[in-house]
Order: C-alpha cells, then sequence, then structure tokens
C-alpha cells in the first residue's frame, strides 16, 4: 500500500461530477498521477473537470467511458494503485422513472470495478455509498449499524452496490472501503440539491419566487473539501477495515427550513419562499432526517470537517454569484453576435 500521494497512480470514477471534480483536484494537489474518468459523451465535455484551473487539467490524464462497459472497466482499472469509485446516477427524482438504469449503473458499474480490481490486484478501492442508504433515521445520530432502507430505487441501488463491495471483501479478500458521505454542498454542485437551487433562485433576476419542496426534513451537511479529504483518508489510512462501511458528515443537523432563511440573508433576498408540489418526494420515500456519527471513521483515519456551514455557505454563495454573473456576459455578447 502507498504511504502517500505523492507519485501514486489513482484513478477516479466519476471524475466530471462534484465530488469527484473536487476530488481530483485534491489528489493533484498532493502529488498524486490522477487519471480521470468521465462519462462518455458527444459535446466534447469532461463535466466539471473542464472548470479545472488549467494548471492543474493539464496534470490530469483524462479518459472518457462507461462503467456499465465491462472491459473498457478492466482495462482503465489496470495499472492503477488506488481506485476512488464515484461514477453512479444519483438524482433521486429520476431514480423513480428510470429504476432499471439506476442498477445497470451503480450496481452492475460497480460490479464490473470491482471485477476489475480483483483481477489486476488493485491495492485499495473506495467504493461511494450515500447516507440514503439510512432511509429515515430510526435513532439519532446514524451510525454504521443503523438499518439499510431502500426508501427510492436509488438508495436500493447504492445498498446493493455497497452488499457487493462488502461481498467481494468477504468472498476474494478484495481490499474495499466503503465510505458513507452525509450530504455534500458547495461549488459546482447541480441545482438538484437543496443548497444550490435555493441559492441560484436568491441570486437569479429571473426567478420572481423561491421554489422548494418539503422545508421540514432534516440534514447534515458538509462542506465538498472535507468530503473529498474524507476520500483521500478512506483512500490511505492502514486503520481501515476492508468490507466495512464508514460515515463522513459534519454531525450537526439542521432543518431546512432554517438553512433556507440563512441563505436568505447571505443573498440579501427579498423573495417570497413557495411549496412546489412538483419537488415533493412520495410520502413513504422522503428521508426525514439525517444526522451522522462519524465516530468509527475518525477512529480510523483521524479525519473531521473544518469547514463549517456558514463558511461553506459564504463560498458556495460566492461560486454562484460568479456563474450567474459569466452566464449574463455570455448572454449579451451572443445577443450583440
Amino acid at each position: 500500500m502507498v504511504g502517500s500521494y505523492l507519485g501514486a497512480k489513482i484513478l477516479v470514477t466519476g471524475a466530471d461530477g462534484f465530488i469527484g471534480s473536487h476530488l481530483t483536484e485534491a489528489l493533484v494537489a498532493a502529488g498524486a498521477e490522477v487519471t480521470a474518468l468521465a462519462q462518455y459523451n458527444s459535446f466534447d465535455s469532461y463535466g466539471w473537470l473542464d472548470d479545472l484551473p488549467e494548471q492543474t487539467r493539464r496534470k490530469v490524464k483524462l479518459v472518457r467511458g462507461d462503467i456499465r462497459d465491462a472491459a473498457f472497466v478492466n482495462r482503465v482499472v489496470h495499472g492503477h494503485q488506488i481506485v476512488f469509485h464515484l461514477a453512479a446516477l444519483i438524482a433521486i427524482p429520476y431514480s423513480y422513472v428510470a429504476p432499471q438504469s439506476y442498477v445497470e449503473t451503480n450496481v452492475l458499474g460497480t460490479l464490473n470495478v470491482l471485477e476489475a480490481a480483483r483481477e489486476h490486484g488493485t491495492e485499495r478501492i473506495v467504493q461511494t455509498s450515500t447516507s440514503e442508504v439510512y432511509g429515515t433515521a430510526l435513532k439519532m445520530p446514524i451510525d454504521e449499524s443503523h438499518a439499510l432502507q431502500g426508501q427510492s430505487p436509488y438508495s436500493a441501488s447504492k445498498i446493493a452496490a455497497d452488499m457487493m463491495a462488502e461481498a467481494f471483501a468477504r468472498s476474494f479478500g478484495v481490499p474495499v472501503v466503503i465510505l458513507r458521505p452525509f450530504n455534500t454542498f458547495g461549488p459546482r454542485q447541480s441545482e438538484r440539491a437543496i443548497i444550490g437551487t435555493i441559492i441560484r433562485q436568491a441570486l437569479d433576476p429571473s426567478c420572481p419566487a423561491i421554489m422548494v419542496g418539503d422545508a421540514t426534513t432534516v440534514r447534515d451537511l458538509t462542506f465538498v473539501t472535507d468530503t473529498a479529504a474524507a476520500f483521500m483518508a478512506a483512500g490511505l489510512s492502514e486503520g481501515v477495515e476492508y468490507g466495512q462501511a464508514y460515515n463522513a458528515g459534519s454531525q450537526r443537523a439542521i432543518m431546512v427550513s432554517d438553512l433556507i432563511d440563512i441563505i436568505i440573508d447571505l443573498t440579501s433576498s427579498r423573495k417570497p419562499v413557495l411549496q412546489d408540489d412538483k419537488r415533493l418526494r412520495p410520502t413513504n420515500s422522503e428521508v426525514r432526517a439525517l444526522l451522522a456519527d462519524c465516530t468509527r471513521f475518525a477512529r480510523a483515519t483521524g479525519w473531521s470537517p473544518v469547514v463549517g456551514l456558514p463558511e461553506g455557505l459564504e463560498k458556495t454563495v460566492e461560486w454562484w454569484r460568479c456563474r450567474l454573473s459569466d452566464q449574463q456576459v455570455r448572454r449579451q455578447k451572443d445577443f450583440i453576435m
């Protein structure tokens, strides 16, 4: 097992995504030789990797592909010491519409990564789980012994992927660690997440109101750089057990309605906040409350979050201000042309 990331050959699947792009950036900063796998598309895009600073991006080996393709995954895993497996379908609402696609990507895609790592003797795989596997908390804070509840097709697919990782560790000795981040937020996050959608609507002059779903739910929110640091800790620590799951969260909970109030204050918005029924999950599918107990992970790795919620929200609001400003400039240029 490598002792540091300096010179280590690392593969990040789902590197084009929100957390994946931040993890890729952090790994490059730590001196790793990173292969970043992005989902193939016809737009010549590498997702959020295109937004990385040029000096970072040119140090990354960019690869396009699909984790559902077993032969491709086998080839791309070969030669890497550590694999961070983040590639997944994650939008919960879409999982109600197309559940089979979540099984194919999240379960079979994970199987492909595990089989390739087993064949090539990969030193460690970090499987990305989610706090959604716990469903609505039966006890809080939630530790890793909490029951798993498939309250959406998405969460069911992630439970299955986690169980596959555990099975490969038990059956074949594959060195896989299961990391369960609780709700992560920050720059580059899409509007499918509550913080991004609130901030964008608060700042965007084209939005007359802030439309939200159920604002009575409770969430444990971690800034994205802290989540990236959790992945890096899981990738190197000698204190983790293979086949076991580890929570990574802030260990502080906030009701969404209180979160909205903070964002309104940060953005100086005077817009009304209205409930949009289209944003509501099915009644028995909504996860009412999440609060992490990360004691096990902290003991195994020494990890703990360092960016508090107020600081993280300020950074995220500033990112959205810049993004909306850039979009406005592009629209003006298109109009002139």
